[in-house]
């Protein structure tokens, strides 16, 4: 775990990777849970017969689920100590490049990209987020992250 003690330290860290988390399971059955609480039951993810016969041999991770890791990634491999709240401000890009077939392990590897103050005493912070996936050839995921941090 990385420990900043102030934002203007965090700051310090642009152009450099800042973190890279431990590897995380993505089982069938968190591919299950997302499936029923986002109502995306599409064949590939949840019938697990069928999607032996597909292209990727087995069922894979909904691309947004992958992307719902992010936020674990942040929080599992860094803390800014003088911070009175962080905020998802929104994503640039995202790209899902590869599958994340279920029972694979993933990990996020992040860089922060750019700083700029903002108000209310605050900083917005550019990541660039890559998820990658243990043995894949590329990247599952691929984002640019926009965080706003404040004092």
């Amino acid at each position: 775990m990385k420990h900043f003690h102030t934002l203007d330290d965090l700051a310090a860290e642009v152009g450099r990777e800042v973190a890279l988390s431990d590897w995380v399971a993505v089982t069938q059955a968190q591919i299950q849970l997302f499936a029923d609480a986002t109502g995306d039951h599409q064949w590939i993810h949840i019938d697990e017969a069928r999607a032996r016969s597909s292209p990727f041999g087995s069922t894979i991770a909904h691309g947004f689920l992958t992307l719902s890791l992010v936020p674990r990634f942040f929080d599992t491999t860094m803390v800014v100590e003088d911070l009175r709240m962080g905020v998802n401000y929104g994503l640039n890009k995202v790209r899902f490049t590869a599958p994340v077939p279920a029972g694979s392990r993933v990990r996020g590897r992040l860089v922060l990209k750019a700083v700029e103050p903002i108000a209310g005493n605050g900083l917005q912070a550019t990541w660039d987020v890559t998820v990658e996936r243990e043995d894949g050839g590329k990247p599952a995921c691929v984002a640019e992250m926009l965080v706003r941090y404040y004092r």
